[in-house]
This record gives C-alpha cells, sequence and structure tokens, in this order.
C-alpha cells in the first residue's frame, strides 16, 4: 500500500485526513469530479475509518444499513446487496473495501501515516506527518467524530497483570475469553453491544456501570430479499426522504406530541416503534420527545417498564434503569438481549455509583467493597467526541495560532465547516453541525459536496482562500447555542455537551435544528455569494 518518503516535501491541491466513509468519497469527488490533485493521510494500515479499528464482538452499526450507505453513485446502489437489516462491521468494512476498490482510491492514500502538526503558511497548508511533510492550498480534516478514545483515566492500570482490551482498538486476530474471568467497564454503545457476546463465552462476566441507559432493541435479523428488491429502484426517493427528515433517516411517521393523545394511543404508538427496532422509538414516534420534559418522560416510563420485564431480579432490575436524566440526551443505545444477558448465572452488575472504582491492583480491580480478581478486562469507555480528532492534529492557522487556543472555551465554527483565522480548513461533519445526529454517510455527503463547490468557486474566479469572518463565526455559535437551549440536551452530562472529558469545556457541539434547516442554511449562504465567508 502506498506510502510517502520522508525526505521531499509533497505539492497537493487537498489533503485530506481519515479514510473512512468521510475520506473516501472526499478522494472520489475532488480527484474523480474535480480533478483535482489530492492525498489522503490515514493513520490505519487500511481503509474503514472506525470501522478499521472497532471490531469487538457485537459491533454493528445503529443505522439500518440500506441508509447507512452511500447515495453519490446509482451503480453502488444497485450492485451492493447488504445481508443483514443493520450491517455488522465486518460487514461495513467489507463495504467500504469495496468502494476503495471500485473506485481505484488507494493509489492516492498514504496509509500507516499520522499527522503531527499542520499550520497555514500564508499560501497553503503545510502537513507533517511520520512520513514526510505534505503542503497542499486545502487541507479537510475527515478522520469522523468518534475516533479518538478517551483516557479512562483508571488508577493502577498499568499494574494489572491480566489482559487489557479496549472496544475502539481490537485486536484483529480477535479474543478467545473462554474459560477466563472478565470485567467490562462502560456500559454505552460499544459496551451495550459486546457485554452479550462475552456473556455468551467467558467464565464469568462481572459489569461495571456508571451511568444505566435508555437501550432499546435494534431488531435486527437478515435482510429481508423482497425488501431490498423494493427499495432498490426507489433509491432516490429513499434519499430524499431521508434529507428531509430531521435526522437523515426515511421515517414518517413521526406525530406532534406526546401529550395530545390518550395514554393508550400513546402506549400503542411506543409499542409500534419498539417492535420495529432502531432509532424509530426516539425519532419516529412524537416530535416533542427532545423538547418537552413531561412528553420525554412518557417515553423514558415506557422503557423503564420494558426494562423491569426482561430482567427477572428487581434489584439487578433497577440497578439498570436509568432515572435522573431524559431519554435521547445521552445517544440511546440500540441493543440484542442486553437486558437478558443480566439474568444469566455467570453475569454480575457492579454500581460504581454505590461501589466507586478505587484502583486496579495486579490480579483485579479494587472497589469501596474490596477486589475481584479477573484474567482480563475491556474498556468501553467512550470517546473525546467531535473536537477530540480535530485538535490531535496539532494545527496552527493565521500568525501561528493554535486551534486549541481558538477553542479552549470550546468549538468555534461557522456552519461546523470552517473556522475563522484558519483558512481554507474545512471540517468535515465538524462541532456545531448535525454531525452526530445526522446519518453518518448522508452527512458526510452533504459536507464534501459543499467543499468542493467552494473549492470550484474560488477556483473559477481566480482566488485562492476562503475563510469566515468572526462575526459569522460567533452569530454561529449564538444560533447554535439558542437552539440548543431550547432542547433537554443541556439538561444531560453526556458526551454531546462534551462533559465525558475532565477539563473539556461542557458545551452543546450538535447543531439541533436538524437536517432540513441545516441544509437549507448552507444553500442560502452559498447563494448569497457565500455570505460570512472572506474570498481572496
Amino acid at each position: 500500500m502506498p506510502t510517502d518518503s520522508p525526505s521531499t516535501a509533497q505539492h497537493y491541491d487537498v489533503v485530506v485526513v481519515g479514510a473512512g466513509f468521510a475520506g473516501l468519497y472526499a478522494l472520489h469527488k475532488f480527484r474523480d469530479q474535480l480533478g483535482l490533485r489530492v492525498r489522503v493521510i490515514e493513520q490505519a494500515g487500511d481503509v474503514g475509518g472506525t470501522w478499521y479499528y472497532n471490531r469487538y464482538p457485537g459491533a454493528r452499526c445503529d443505522i439500518e444499513s440500506f441508509n447507512y450507505s452511500y447515495s453519490f453513485s446509482e451503480e453502488l446502489q444497485q450492485e451492493w446487496v447488504w445481508t443483514e437489516r443493520f450491517a455488522g462491521q465486518p460487514e461495513i468494512l467489507r463495504y467500504l473495501n469495496h468502494v476503495a476498490d471500485r473506485f481505484d482510491l488507494r493509489r492516492d492514500i498514504a496509509f500507516s501515516t499520522v499527522v503531527e502538526s499542520a499550520e497555514f503558511t500564508g499560501d497553503g497548508w503545510s502537513i507533517n506527518t511520520t512520513n514526510g511533510t505534505f503542503t497542499a492550498q486545502h487541507f479537510v480534516a475527515a478522520a469522523g467524530n468518534l475516533s479518538v478514545a478517551k483516557d479512562p483515566g483508571l488508577v493502577g492500570l498499568d499494574d494489572y497483570e491480566g489482559e487489557v482490551y479496549t472496544s475502539s482498538a481490537w485486536p484483529h486476530e480477535g479474543v478467545d475469553f473462554t474459560g477466563k474471568r472478565v470485567a467490562v467497564i462502560g456500559t454505552g454503545a460499544s459496551g451495550t453491544q459486546l457485554i452479550p457476546e462475552l456473556a455468551a463465552q467467558a467464565l464469568e462476566l462481572t459489569v461495571f456501570q456508571r451511568t444505566p441507559n435508555y437501550a432499546t432493541p435494534i431488531g435486527n435479523g437478515p435482510m429481508d430479499h423482497e425488501l431490498q428488491q423494493q427499495l432498490k429502484p426507489n433509491y432516490a426517493k429513499l434519499r430524499e426522504r431521508s434529507r428531509a427528515n430531521f435526522g437523515g433517516f426515511p421515517y414518517e411517521q413521526s406525530q406532534p406530541s406526546a401529550l395530545a393523545v390518550s395514554p393508550a394511543e400513546r402506549r400503542q404508538t411506543f409499542e409500534a416503534r419498539w417492535s420495529q427496532g432502531g432509532f424509530r422509538l426516539f425519532l419516529d414516534s412524537y416530535q416533542d420527545l427532545l423538547v418537552d420534559p413531561v412528553a420525554n418522560e412518557t417515553a423514558a416510563e415506557f422503557i423503564r417498564d420494558k426494562i423491569r420485564e426482561r430482567v427477572t431480579d428487581p434489584a439487578i432490575a433497577e440497578l439498570l434503569t436509568p432515572t435522573g436524566y431524559p431519554y435521547g440526551t445521552k445517544r440511546p443505545p440500540l441493543e440484542t438481549n442486553y437486558y437478558e444477558t443480566f439474568n444469566r448465572p455467570n453475569v454480575q452488575l457492579v454500581d460504581l455509583r454505590r461501589e466507586p472504582l478505587e484502583r486496579f491492583t495486579a490480579k483485579g480491580i479494587e472497589t469501596s467493597d474490596g477486589v475481584r480478581e479477573f484474567d482480563a478486562v475491556v474498556l468501553a469507555t467512550g470517546f473525546d467526541a467531535m473536537t477530540g480528532p480535530v485538535l490531535r492534529l496539532g494545527i496552527r492557522g493565521r500568525d501561528g495560532k493554535a486551534l486549541t487556543e481558538h477553542w479552549s472555551e470550546g468549538p468555534r465554527t461557522y456552519l461546523g465547516l470552517m473556522v475563522n483565522g484558519f483558512p481554507n480548513l474545512y471540517l468535515v461533519t465538524g462541532p456545531q453541525s448535525p454531525s452526530v445526529l445526522y446519518n453518518g454517510p448522508l452527512a458526510v455527503e452533504d459536507h464534501v459536496d459543499w467543499i468542493a463547490d467552494s473549492i470550484s468557486h474560488l477556483r473559477a474566479d481566480g482566488l485562492t482562500t476562503i475563510e469566515p469572518s468572526a462575526e459569522a463565526e460567533t452569530d454561529w455559535i449564538e444560533q447554535t447555542l439558542a437552539i440548543a437551549e431550547q432542547t433537554l440536551l443541556p439538561q444531560t452530562d453526556s458526551w454531546y455537551m462534551g462533559a465525558n472529558i475532565e477539563g473539556k469545556p461542557r458545551v452543546c457541539m450538535v447543531y439541533l435544528g436538524g437536517v432540513p434547516q441545516y441544509r437549507q442554511i448552507c444553500a442560502e449562504i452559498v447563494a448569497d455569494n457565500y455570505r460570512g465567508f472572506h474570498l481572496s
């Protein structure tokens, strides 16, 4: 696979960081459609992004496979056949490998190459890597929103003599836990997926939980052949419906208010969405769940009832039942037999709110109740979301200003796409865009297309740089935060708010106005001669 000589700087029109969904499409768009000279820098040994690293047992996308796919190529949509309703990591990685092969993308990707720093030089960007220096007119950060693992901050972890695995960097050869005493720390999306898998294999499994989640059934199964045959001729309409939906899904059953119907009708709706699986309970039941605490509580209590029905020990059920924060203000995990796992005789649950984890020992984990010994520990402790993947690139803009300094009180962007003081730096699904609340492949296509259009506009007019004004950036931040304050999201400490990282500014990092409104704003700004941007 291609790498670059560390002895010479190579110049490109565009350098892109990341070879997941965003980076692959960016390479195809910029190189094959615009005719630009492009280099993609990827720290992994191959394509895939988050799906290259997250190979833990049970790893699966929480968006239906026919939605979680590219829309830019009709041929690609027609030729690829999904085997599961919600694709697992191996199938998604096969899909991305197919895309890389089909469009001959690997020849312009530098694999096993880590960005150490990137600096705006006045006439472009200089990107220093472990395999030399690249220069480019335009620099695109497309490394994803959940690609930098959070430091778990566990005292004494280095003293532990057993096996340690991290869900976000799982060994490619897999792990055999047969006959082992295993601990899992973390019960977010990754933990919810891997815990049932490990319980079926390990001799003993102990789950350390801090905050219980509103996990709902994913409803996975083999892809229905007849459904797939119905979808393929109608992909264009499916994508149109998706981009007209708040979160980028082809859902159209959502009703205005959970409080405008009788309790019996409301429960019937919740039961139907529960049975359908996926995010339908959250995004396709009632439109006021994220803005009205009383409406939200109706869905939250419905889920709590379901948990109590599925867990046989009432005491364990209560430990697994979320309270104290609204449903959907943390990303709701989707699960398969998660709650039933705690009915198994080989599974124990430790509530870290009542029994804090104090330190690791050579043989295991010590809590306020004593020491438990383990042969292996699995960390599913989350990510430094949204800002982490960008800030680790060591970016410096005009006059050498560090992006870490510019974002010291939280991310500052215009449209989640660009940053004042950092000309020609583009963020794909950056903070203050719909990002993680927008169906990923469609979100990255929207942003890459916007970037491509802006670069084409510059070149057509003989211009070289584009940069948002400080005023436009501030106005966008204020607009984003004002919308967030109309929702329940800021009430909860979550990675949406940066609250899972000690010392990280607590601020809503997602645009919550919905996909259609966001797309309309971006289009209007372009139509108004790139309002809020300086082009020179």
